[in-house]
């Protein structure tokens, strides 16, 4: 599927295998701009990701397509933005309240933090929030574990295995599927997602009941079981001197206000790779956390490959049950 060559609107049409049809999004202006989703794009044709040769206009297409896979995880989710408005290749930064010159489709939501002050966080509800985040020179999503109608109860866990640039993706792999063995033993399903980068996330998608510190208690407990037991491989601080040689089972995205990076979010990096929600079994097969590129999704959409079928049927919490189990 070539990016110029899709532009679904909000409801994608589909086509009779259930695959977003292609159409053609609108012409460019006479002053070089575009449109996606009625989304003007400026700088079309400006490179976002040198390796992939990336335009701007092809990661407004790309998040137009996608929006249907990604927002059942990150709508509605506050976020923050890696922002790169020259491309990945130049200055980015991290952005996590609301500003001025924001498009309306980039919604706000005030939000108490733990010092007591209130700020506006931004979120996207639909795919022309997602183009419009785009327009703005954003490359990378990462969102909260809740959404903005329940911010005191997370609606997943993340563990995130960072292994120091010393272990093989292999141990990393193993690792993953250990501890998806494990919660499963406790009563907890899993998802796994390569990150665009060099580990995995282990994702248990929960029904948001527990509140944040009994979450982060329980994920702290997991990662520490894990490090005791094995502390030739695991660590479970985030003291780079510790870290050598091992993976950090990273349990700490599982506070409030704490964020992940979305599915399906690029990454503002070397090539434009892509955070990938994978099976199980597919994750066996890989090679590297970062393998996965804009071409690859829209593949993977074309052979109506959905890796986390099963998120829609799970209904699981962390029950009183749950919370008590010890890891291990």
């Amino acid at each position: 599927m070539k990016l110029e060559a899709v532009r679904p609107t909000d409801a994608a049409p589909k086509t009779g295998k259930g695959k977003p049809a292609a159409t053609k999004s609108k012409a460019s202006s006479s002053n070089g701009d575009a449109d996606v989703l009625g989304v003007r794009i400026s700088h079309p044709e400006r490179i976002l990701f040198e390796g992939q040769g990336i335009t701007k206009i092809d990661l407004a297409r790309y998040y137009a397509v996608i929006a249907e896979r990604m927002l059942p995880f990150a709508a509605d989710h506050p976020l923050s933005l890696v922002r790169c408005p020259q491309g990945g290749e130049r200055h980015c930064f991290y952005q996590k309240h609301a500003s001025d010159g924001f498009p309306e489709t980039i919604r706000e939501v005030p939000i108490e933090e733990s010092s007591g002050d209130t700020e506006n966080y931004m979120y996207v509800h639909d795919a022309k929030g997602l183009v419009a985040a785009v327009q703005m020179g954003t490359l990378e999503f990462h969102i909260w574990g809740a959404t903005i109608g329940r911010l005191e109860t997370p609606d997943r866990l993340v563990f995130d295995l960072d292994p120091d640039p010393s272990v093989d993706f292999a141990t990393v792999k193993a690792a993953a599927a250990t501890l998806r063995d494990e919660l499963a033993g406790i009563g907890l399903q899993t998802v796994a997602m390569v990150t665009g980068g060099k580990g995995v996330h282990v994702i248990v998608p929960l029904r948001p009941q527990a509140e944040w510190e009994e979450a982060k208690a329980f994920a702290k407990r997991v990662a520490q079981s894990f490090a005791e037991r094995d502390p030739e491989h695991f660590v479970a601080t985030m003291s780079k001197a510790k870290r050598k040689g091992r993976i950090f089972i990273d349990w700490l995205r599982n506070d409030r206000g704490a964020t992940a990076i979305a599915p399906y979010s690029t990454r503002a990096r070397a090539g434009g790779p892509v955070a990938t929600p994978v099976g199980w079994d597919e994750l066996e097969r890989l090679d590297a956390a970062n393998g996965f590129h804009i071409a690859d999704i829209l593949e993977r959409i074309e052979t109506g490959t959905d890796p986390w079928p099963e998120i829609a049927k799970t209904k699981q919490s962390l029950t009183k049950k749950v919370l008590e189990s010890a890891v291990g």
